[in-house]
């Protein structure tokens, strides 16, 4: 096509194994062409940019060493694999990245054998080729065999806990393996903390330069035997104020810091390292994201998420909003509430801009807390505020607030502190897909005692929801809401506090209720509307809360129906199961009660719209219609939709 870039080498590229007879400045010409393809296809599905075009040259030098798919190459996150997925057989399918039925926008184990591990977590990637190294040397057997192990990691991820603890396991066990510190001091959102600031101690102006002549040498890098180069590099490192020694004291073997986009660095080290190494050893690689396209290069997150967008220009598609976000409505509100009170606070693990508190990070710095890639640490520091007589907000996502459950049970619950949630992404999100997917804390949320659990049905309600959970200080709340555009309701000048408790009435009908939590209330409407022209008019309610439950209005909306049934974006185990567990203890189905609960299925759901993969949920408004006819009897008429 003429809009394509000209790649005469890449075309020659179908698989890793058709470079193996390349020259190093034919891999310079592949890595420029390999960045071109990489842009001119996110410009047509959008996705993650900047961390692909960052990785090119390294991308190239590791497939071009090392064996793949036998020698497992495990990427952090892998928002940065695109190049990967272009180099490993999948480059006919790279424009249908984040659509439906198309290539997922992370390494996937079911889409590729040159994905030996799935990621779209941060910090995992250690701790998995630490665990293929030592399956490889047990006899593990696997299809494409066991070579080498190397873990791809950014900085960012690095500040994890998760990924230190598997430097020490893996310096304890002394397998061979390979850890690539991927340092473009840029994660999602700038990294924070002490390492980061160490990492720009390691590479001051003078021994970088001095290490980049010593690269060149390649094998004088490696411990034993030394060249008097590598000695003194070595030496200089640990003469700054921690140099490689932090690694080192991990047990492993440490290299650099050398230059991520000179393929004449990468190239011998990589290969010498292949040659040479025998315990686990890091190499530390300089890197910037957007490298190589200037509008993701000046972007102030380095093109780290985009829409579809000219490549010439760099100027992104995005459909003009018709409401606000539920994110901006969040970050808007709590401003508002920390302009009024100044023990409002926020904690949020590196995902300022995702979660709306960059607003915040503005107005009230001191209030307002990146804890980088650290969920853990950041649920028990929002617990220490709360202990502290502060109101912290800890908002992150809910499949990112997964990875500190453990404290919310240990840290928050059992202590009755008033920590408030606010759980960005519930249910599904689109594009990003099952690894992003909200589902499951409804149910893990609602099981704790002591725990008020909340769900905005538009961006009006969520606005309730933020002023009643800073007025809450009986104990923890969460409130849930989804990405993306609110409803479009008008929004309220004076914002309610919500008696704990309490759902709402929408509308009165007969025969069936149905009790939405959340914002597939829409879509109840809409099934109601149709249901209205088959002559059936249900009673709709918006339940608000999921813990505590208004078993007041529960058990009336029971004794006035013979059907009810509630819908919520979530996973079995959650408010409907509450519900259940509810009527059945006051023996409602005793009498033969009808009960219903649509909840999202008990699968994955790979990405598409939002529209479509709740259409693969059985969750739309022709879904919930259809759910209301069948406890009620009623046989379809026509055809079935679909």
């Amino acid at each position: 096509m003429s809009d394509r870039p000209s790649t005469p080498l890449l075309d020659q590229i179908a698989r890793p194994a058709d470079m193996k007879g390349l020259s190093d400045s034919q891999l310079v010409q592949l890595a420029h062409e390999l960045r071109q393809e990489t842009i001119s296809a996110v410009s047509a599905t959008g996705g993650h940019l900047g961390a692909g075009l960052g990785v090119v040259e390294l991308t190239v030098a590791l497939h071009a060493v090392f064996n793949t798919p036998r020698d497992k190459l495990i990427w952090d996150v892998s928002h940065q694999s695109y190049p990967h997925k272009i180099l490993t057989e999948r480059r006919d399918r790279i424009r249908t990245l984040r659509t439906k039925g198309g290539l997922s926008g992370f390494t996937k184990r079911s889409e590729s054998p040159y994905d030996p591990f799935g990621a779209a977590h941060s910090s995992t990637s250690i701790s998995a080729a630490l665990g293929f190294s030592v399956a490889r040397d047990l006899g593990g057997v696997v299809p494409e065999g066991l070579g080498e192990a190397i873990a791809v990691i950014g900085d960012g991820s690095m500040s994890a806990g998760m990924a230190f603890e598997a430097m020490n396991n893996a310096g304890h066990l002394n397998k061979r393996m390979i850890v690539i510190l991927n340092d473009n001091e840029m994660s999602i959102a700038p990294p924070v903390g002490a390492l980061s600031s160490y990492l720009s101690r390691l590479y001051a102006e003078e021994p970088f330069q001095e290490l980049k002549a010593v690269a060149k040498g390649a094998a004088s890098l490696l411990p034993e035997p030394f060249r008097e180069g590598a000695k003194r590099a070595k030496d200089m490192l640990k003469g700054l104020a921690v140099g490689g020694t932090m690694f080192e004291s991990l047990g492993f073997s440490y290299i650099g810091p050398i230059d991520g986009h000179d393929l004449h660095q990468l190239l011998p080290v990589l290969r010498t390292v292949k040659a040479r190494a025998k315990g686990p050893i890091l190499i530390h690689v300089l890197t910037k994201k957007g490298k190589g396209y200037a509008p993701a290069e000046a972007a102030r997150d380095r093109g780290h998420a985009t829409a579809k967008f000219d490549v010439v220009t760099g100027k992104q598609h995005k459909a003009p909003s018709n409401a606000p976000s539920y994110t901006g409505v969040f970050g808007d509100e709590l401003v508002k509430l920390a302009a009024k009170d100044d023990k409002i606070c926020a904690v949020t693990a590196a995902m300022p801009d995702g979660t709306g508190l960059s607003l915040m990070a503005e107005r009230y710095p001191s209030r307002c807390f990146d804890v980088g890639i650290a969920e853990q640490h950041g649920v028990t520091f929002a617990a220490g505020l709360a202990a502290g007589g502060m109101k912290p907000f800890c908002a992150m996502y809910s499949t990112f607030l997964q990875r500190g459950y453990d404290q919310v049970v240990h840290d928050v619950a059992i202590q009755r502190l008033p920590v408030r949630f606010a759980i960005d992404r519930a249910g599904l999100v689109g594009a990003d897909g099952a690894t992003h997917a909200g589902s499951f804390d409804i149910g893990f949320m609602s099981n704790l005692p002591g725990m008020v659990v909340m769900a905005a049905s538009d961006e009006a309600e969520l606005v309730h929801m933020v002023h009643t959970a800073a007025a809450h200080d009986a104990g923890p709340i969460a409130f849930r809401y989804p990405r993306g555009e609110g409803e479009g309701v008008e929004m309220p000048e004076v914002p309610q506090l919500l008696e704990i408790g309490k759902g709402r009435m929408i509308q009165a009908g007969k025969r069936v209720a149905l009790l939405s939590f959340g914002t597939r209330l829409g879509e109840v409407r809409k099934a109601a509307e149709a249901l209205s022209a088959k002559g059936i008019t249900p009673t709709i309610a918006d339940a608000r809360f999921a813990k505590p439950l208004d078993r007041e209005m529960i058990l009336q909306l029971v004794a006035d129906h013979e059907a009810l049934i509630t819908i919520e974006e979530g996973a079995v185990g959650g408010f409907g199961s509450h519900v259940a567990q509810l009527l059945a203890d006051e023996g409602v189905f005793d009498a033969g009660f009808k009960f219903r609960s649509m909840v999202l299925p008990d699968t994955f759901i790979d990405q598409a719209s939002p529209a479509d993969m709740y259409e693969t949920a059985a969750m739309n408004a022709p879904q919930i219609e259809a759910k209301v006819l069948e406890v009620l009897g009623v046989a379809q008429i026509g055809e079935k939709r679909a």
